[in-house]
C-alpha cells in the first residue's frame, strides 16, 4: 500500500516558481565558496524572505484544501524545519559544517519543506521526489552522495597526473612556494605536527609578520630565529586568500633582539599569543612544523576539502530535476 504522503499532490503555482530563485543564488554561493571559502550572511536573507512568502502562499492555498492535504503539509513542514534545519545547526556545532554550510541547509529547509512540481510537456519535475516528498531532505541526501563521490574524483585526477600517495583520496600535491595561494590543510603522517595546519592560518601568520612565503623559503635559517620578528606586527586578518597580499620585504625587526625567547622557532607562540582566537585551531608546534615543511620540501600534500555549499547546490539541482537519488537507489535495489 502506498503511503498517503507519497501521493498527496504538490501545491505548485506561484510559490514553486518563487522557490526557483534559490538555484541562481546557490550557484553564486557555491562559486564564492570554492573561490574564497567565504559566503556573506547577506546571501541567505533574500532566500529566507522568499521562503517565508512561499510558505504563506501555501498556507493560503490550504484554506480550501482537503484535510489530508493540510495534514501532509504540516508533516512535511515539521520534518523540514524540525529535522533538516536542526541538523545544519548540529553539524556546525560539532565542527562538521562551516557557518555558511549550516545557514545554507537551514535556508533550504525553509524554502523546500515539500517537493515542488514543474510541468514541461508530459513530464513533471522532479521525476522521483521521494516517499516523504520533503525536498530539503532529498537535497541533503543528494549532497551527501555527491560529497562521497568527491574523494573518488580526487583520486582519479591524482592517478591521471601520475601522483601516488597514501593521500590519494583526500589531497593533492602542491608546490611549496604556492601553498600560500591555496585553500585547505597540510597533510602529514601520524606524529607529524604539520598535519592539519590550515592554510588560512599560514596566511594570517605571513600577514602578521609582514612577509611572504617565498621570502621565508629563501632564508629559512634567518627567519626561523624569533629575533627577526617585527617590532610592530600587522593585523593578521582572517586568512582569506582574497584579501591576502603579503609584502616581499619583511617588516623591521625589533631593536631589542626580538621576543627574548630562543625556544620559539618562527615566533609561532608569539604570533598565536598576540591574536584573538586560535587561528583555526593552530598550535605553535603545528605552525612550526608546517613552516619547516614548506621551507624544506619542494612540494607538500594539501587536503583542499570541498565546501558543503557546493554539493548542496548540486544536490538541489538534482533534486529539482531527478528527485531523491537515495530513494531511487533503494527502489532499484528492491528495498522500497
Amino acid at each position: 500500500m502506498v503511503h498517503a504522503l507519497a501521493v498527496a499532490p504538490p501545491f505548485g503555482g506561484v510559490p514553486d516558481l518563487l522557490r526557483l530563485l534559490a538555484v541562481p543564488v546557490f550557484a553564486w554561493a557555491a562559486y564564492r565558496d570554492l573561490r574564497t571559502r567565504r559566503v556573506s550572511n547577506a546571501t541567505w536573507l533574500p532566500l529566507v524572505a522568499v521562503g517565508a512568502l512561499a510558505l504563506a502562499l501555501d498556507a493560503l492555498a490550504l484554506l480550501d484544501a482537503p484535510g489530508l492535504a493540510r495534514r501532509v503539509f504540516v508533516v512535511r513542514l515539521a520534518v523540514s524545519l524540525g529535522l533538516v534545519a536542526p541538523l545544519g545547526y548540529l553539524f556546525w556545532r560539532l565542527g562538521g559544517f562551516g557557518g555558511a554550510d549550516a545557514k545554507a541547509l537551514m535556508t533550504l529547509a525553509l524554502l523546500f519543506p515539500s517537493a515542488p512540481a514543474y510541468a514541461l510537456g508530459d513530464l513533471v519535475f522532479p521525476l522521483a521526489p521521494g516517499a516523504l516528498g520533503v525536498l530539503s531532505l532529498s537535497v541533503l541526501t543528494n549532497a551527501v552522495l555527491v560529497g562521497l563521490a568527491y574523494p573518488l574524483a580526487l583520486a582519479g585526477r591524482n592517478l591521471l597526473d601520475g601522483h601516488r600517495s597514501r593521500w590519494l583520496f583526500v589531497g593533492r600535491p602542491v608546490p611549496s612556494e604556492r601553498a600560500d595561494r591555496e585553500y585547505g590543510r597540510l597533510l602529514g603522517s601520524p606524529g607529524d605536527d604539520r598535519g592539519g595546519l590550515d592554510l588560512d592560518a599560514l596566511r594570517m601568520y605571513l600577514r602578521w609578520r609582514g612577509t611572504s612565503l617565498s621570502t621565508l623559503r629563501a632564508d629559512a635559517t634567518t627567519y626561523r630565529d624569533p629575533a627577526t620578528l617585527p617590532a610592530t606586527p600587522n593585523t593578521p586578518g582572517d586568512g582569506s586568500l582574497a584579501s591576502f597580499d603579503a609584502p616581499s620585504t619583511p617588516l623591521p625587526a625589533r631593536a631589542d633582539g626580538g621576543t627574548g625567547r630562543t625556544d620559539d622557532p618562527w615566533g609561532a607562540a608569539a604570533f598565536l599569543a598576540s591574536i584573538e582566537g586560535t587561528a583555526y585551531g593552530t598550535t605553535p608546534d603545528r605552525l612550526r612544523a608546517g613552516l619547516d615543511a614548506l621551507c624544506e620540501e619542494d612540494s607538500v600534500w594539501v587536503s583542499p576539502g570541498l565546501p558543503f555549499v557546493v554539493p548542496l547546490f548540486v544536490g538541489l539541482v538534482v533534486a529539482l530535476v531527478v528527485g531523491d537519488l537515495l530513494f531511487l537507489a533503494l527502489g532499484a535495489a528492491g528495498v522500497v
